[in-house]
């Protein structure tokens, strides 16, 4: 159904009709919820930031320690996409980016050699950080985040040392 004849179909509905099927979206839909948390009380939107910050964060530090780690990007990324359809403002998707990404290096730094795969996730993953950081004109704030970045990915093997080297300079020289 598009957009359009959703639209039409909602007009024709009486006033406490449209609210009701918005509580039974809110009842039944965790992201409806969530969404309307965050627009009924945008100013709980750093909280629910770090709630997202801590999915990420247990995809590779689990309870904060690394014991059975997952380690599944995909899961991380999800997290941001889900944080993003609330509409926060670019700096807080831009701190749960970077996030991932200091994550991810970090873990590499603490417990040493990973699969090739490992290092081209967290490798693509500080690139689009990166990325957003530019156009959202953020680079500035999350420069040191993003040098941490670099430190944590010293003595990686399958040169991403120097892949991580020239993908920072593209954004900060």
């Amino acid at each position: 159904m598009s957009k359009l004849h959703l639209k039409k179909e909602l007009q024709k509905l009486k006033k406490e009709q449209l609210v009701e099927q918005i509580i039974e979206l809110y009842v039944t839909y965790k992201p409806v919820k969530e969404y309307y948390k965050t627009f009924l009380n945008p100013e709980n939107i750093e909280e629910i930031c770090e709630k997202y910050k801590g999915i990420i964060v247990n995809e590779f530090f689990p309870n904060g320690k690394s014991r059975n780690p997952k380690l599944r990007f995909s899961e991380a990324k999800n997290a941001i996409t889900d944080f993003r359809a609330l509409k926060p403002p670019p700096k807080l998707i831009a701190d749960l980016m970077v996030t991932l990404a200091e994550n991810a290096w970090k873990f590499f730094n603490d417990y040493g050699d990973m699969p090739e795969q490992f290092y081209k996730s967290a490798l693509n993953n500080f690139e689009r950080a990166l990325i957003y950081l530019h156009k959202e004109r953020l680079l500035n704030d999350f420069k040191k985040r993003c040098e941490t970045c670099l430190t944590y990915s010293q003595d990686c093997g399958y040169g991403f040392t120097e892949e991580m080297y020239d993908v920072f300079n593209k954004f900060y020289e």
